[in-house]
């Protein structure tokens, strides 16, 4: 929505944070030698002398004798193979007894040795080295991890809090470690050209290598290996499953050969930029097609492009437009109200800075992001007029898109009063990534959606997702007519500069609860390519995503 101001007042209540798509996920431990005790044994004497003198469980902050006394029970029984002992010098027992329990028996690890860094407060790094075993095969595994001491709720006693990334940091709730014939054959993955895909030289792209392993696999023509993985837990119902990862290869296996639609010009290019900024992700896309040329994120362990959950701020002022136009509720050429504020269901909204433009067009609304030109007009719709909008015409929020890899269709759920009003600019209960953002863009550009889609769907014979209905020939014109606005003289002039005429854009900006900026979007579209970006916590769009988006629609063109 672009916008320093709050978005709305609310009365004595606050709006629950928004934070990116991160898929939750547990695995299993065990395995085994004598640890050495870190500060010259200090800690042992520490743990020692606190025991003798009865000490009563203390509450306050946690002292350097209680964070080393904790670390070293743990690390010292985890070592030595004492999984009760360890377990029980954690904040949850029986959770850590089953990651602990697998870490030896199912991830087959042994010979484990811990090493600690230097303390930070109560957080205490250490490394990790050890020996994954599988019948004749035998190789070393080393990482780093990391350990919170915290106070047990219930008697205040320093013990180590429980999260499956202290036994390894690949770990999230409902995961395992399992060594074995990996659950699917090795792939190699090739661009639209035929060249290999790797993450040496496309850094981004290891979530995506690993979910076309997961779904290709076994069909590409390959032979599993021996591998220690992080089998991920099931995915919720609605959601697609996080991509299996491989941690140490024991035996190679035999790899297919899968072929995807990516542009080795395209992603080198988003790799480049992504990396100039901080929690960056971007899309590109072929409206004409659905084929994804380019997917890149800053940060390398969640694929935010594809999998992100995030308002999409302004941008879906896009979709809301082309809602409005369908209804005769808005006109790209006819007056427009864009006062400095509008209430609705109890919340006032602001436009930035409290701007209002008088006696100003739809298109004049649309351009300078005029929050106020949509909620003047939520009284007159229905609770979920925006939810089949987007599903019906952008395929958004059906959860039925296949792509290739895991991926988040978007959700725009039916909601009421405020809620429904701020869904009208992209907050509320709304949630996007690039890739639904960009798939937004190239509907416009091609006047009907294509799926988007990283593998042809001729390859396994499956069905792509459609929409229902197209928008009339004239919505189409007026949305295409507001977009070009915006890129030529509005909030995304400056980032388009220079790619005219067949352009269009809408900025962006989404503000998240305890965020002292907002995160940034950015959609548009230049002939037969159409990009979307956000970079999280970044401010205004138009200063943050768009010149990433701006640059690969040039690359491209």
């Amino acid at each position: 929505m672009g916008k320093r101001r709050r978005v709305a007042e609310r009365r004595k209540t606050k709006q629950p944070a928004v934070y990116g798509g991160l898929i939750a996920v547990v695995v299993a431990g065990g395995a085994f030698g004598a640890y050495s005790l870190f500060d010259g044994g200090a800690a042992a004497e520490d743990r020692a002398s606190t025991t003798a003198d009865g000490e009563s469980a203390r509450t306050g902050p946690l002292t350097a004798t209680e964070v080393r006394t904790a670390t070293a029970a743990f690390l010292d029984a985890w070592q030595s193979g004492d999984v009760a002992k360890a377990a029980a010098a954690t904040d949850d027992s029986a959770a850590a007894t089953t990651v602990l329990t697998g870490y030896g028996k199912d991830a087959r690890i042994t010979g484990v040795k811990l090493t600690s860094g230097k303390r930070s407060g109560a957080s205490v790094p250490f490394s990790v080295k050890a020996t994954v075993t599988y019948k004749d095969k035998s190789e070393p595994l080393a990482y780093e991890s990391n350990l919170t001491v915290v106070r047990s709720a219930k008697d205040g006693t320093p013990l180590v809090g429980w999260k499956p990334s202290v036994v390894h940091p690949d770990l999230q709730d409902g995961d395992r470690l399992v060594t074995g014939e990996s659950g699917a054959p090795p792939v190699t993955a090739l661009d639209r050209d035929g060249e290999e895909l790797t993450t040496e030289k496309y850094p981004s792209l290891g979530t995506v290598l690993d979910g076309l392993r997961e779904k290709y696999g076994k069909t590409a023509g390959g032979k599993a290996g021996i591998e220690l993985r992080v089998v991920r837990k099931a995915a919720e119902k609605g959601t697609q499953k996080s991509p299996d990862k491989t941690l140490v290869t024991l035996s190679e296996g035999t790899p297919g050969t899968v072929k995807t639609t990516l542009s080795p010009a395209l992603q080198a290019e988003a790799e480049k930029q992504v990396a100039a900024k901080s929690k960056a992700s971007v899309v590109v896309m072929r409206p004409s097609t659905g084929e994804i040329l380019a997917v890149a994120n800053t940060g390398h362990g969640f694929n935010t492009a594809f999998q992100g959950s995030l308002a999409p701020g302004s941008t879906m002022k896009v979709i809301t437009a082309s809602m409005l136009f369908d209804k005769g509720l808005a006109s790209a050429d006819k007056k427009h109200p864009c006062p400095k504020t509008s209430t609705y269901g109890g919340w006032k909204f602001h436009n930035d800075d409290d701007f209002e433009i008088k006696d100003g067009t739809f298109k004049a609304s649309f351009a300078r992001s005029c929050n106020t030109a949509f909620i003047t007009q939520a009284e007159k719709l229905k609770n979920d007029d925006l939810t089949k909008q987007a599903q019906q015409v952008f395929g958004l929020g059906l959860n039925n898109w296949a792509i290739g890899v895991p991926s988040f269709d978007g959700a725009v759920p039916v909601q009421s009063a405020a809620q429904m009003a701020a869904s009208l600019m992209g907050q509320g209960g709304v949630r996007m990534n690039p890739l639904n953002m960009a798939s937004v863009s190239a509907t416009v550009q091609a006047g009907t959606f294509h799926q988007p889609y990283l593998v042809s769907p001729t390859v396994d014979n499956r069905t792509l997702a459609k929409a229902s209905r197209t928008l009339s020939a004239s919505t189409l014109s007026q949305l295409r007519d507001v977009m070009q606005y915006t890129a030529a003289a509005g909030t995304a002039a400056e980032a388009m500069s220079g790619l005219g005429p067949d352009y269009g854009a809408k900025t962006g900006s989404a503000e998240v609860d305890n965020q002292d900026k907002p995160n940034g979007w950015f959609t548009a579209y230049k002939g037969d390519l159409a990009a979307a970006g956000v970079v999280q916590q970044g401010g205004h769009g138009s200063d943050t995503a768009g010149p990433i988006v701006a640059a690969l629609l040039k690359a491209g063109s």
